[in-house]
């Protein structure tokens, strides 16, 4: 029982945290085991555990700790980081985890943990009291669901995040767009952050910045996306309803 309210301080821990406790590998395996079969601790994966709460009877690891704790270098980004931060309201069981180090998706209590490629170190958090939690700053959660909207979230789910979102750090913004040399990404940024920028704090120098970046070529904003308006500063054909694609139409764009 001593063991447990121990372990009880860890969110997630792995075989080798137990083993602190017995400095024997196999006495380690063997209390885990016990601990399991008397429903007090439940295993998330291979060599990934949490306690059972005596009071809820629940995970006592949500699914922001168990996610930061994957890997060595995991950590919550995308949608999953705006959840973190409230900027939704809508729960999604799919959780997005970056990190250096590739895993096989799994599921683990009603969640789909799925694995991103990480290719970018930089922005990433450790809020304190948090668990261990490793999540991306709220910059880099925007640039990074912009890049991936059509992978991830989709486009009304990005546009209804950048809605609730409120002062950004162009520096930030830029640094990250700097990192992933990506002209797409500039045009696609610029046109969405445009009409929030005044709420967002961002300068017309930042945004002249972008232009600067996205060079001729004219695209689509979204996948699969038949028509729509050309935007001539951004050099995008966007959705004519934007902020309503489920209910709005279309028209034949002349590129």
């Amino acid at each position: 029982m001593k063991l447990y309210f121990e372990l009880l301080k860890m969110p997630v821990f792995t075989v080798e945290d137990v083993d602190a406790f017995y400095n024997n590998k196999d006495s380690a395996r063997s209390a885990i085991k016990r601990l399991r079969k008397e429903g007090m601790v439940e295993k998330i994966r291979n060599n990934m555990y949490t306690c059972i709460s005596g009071e809820t009877g629940a995970p006592v690891a949500d699914r922001f700790q168990i996610a930061s704790h994957i890997t060595p270098t995991s950590y919550i980004s995308h949608h999953t980081a705006m959840e973190y931060y409230g900027i939704t309201d809508q729960v999604f069981y799919d959780v997005y985890v970056s990190s250096e180090t590739s895993f096989r998706d799994f599921t683990f209590d009603g969640y789909t943990y799925r694995y991103i490629a990480s290719k970018n170190p930089e922005g990433i958090e450790n809020p304190p009291y948090s668990g261990g939690i490793a999540v991306t700053d709220m910059e880099r959660t925007i640039v990074d669901s912009i890049k991936d909207m059509d992978k991830i979230a989709g486009i009304e789910e990005v546009v209804q995040d950048i809605e609730s979102v409120q002062r950004m750090q162009e520096k930030r913004l830029l640094k990250y767009l700097e990192l992933y040399q990506n002209q797409f990404l500039y045009q696609k940024l610029g046109y969405l952050l445009w009409e929030h920028k005044e709420k967002m704090g961002l300068s017309n120098d930042f945004f002249e910045s972008c232009k600067k970046q996205i060079g001729k070529s004219k695209r689509y904003l979204t996948r699969n996306q038949e028509g729509g308006r050309y935007d001539d500063i951004w050099k995008l054909i966007v959705p004519i309803e934007l902020h309503d694609m489920k209910n709005g139409g279309m028209i034949d764009a002349d590129i």
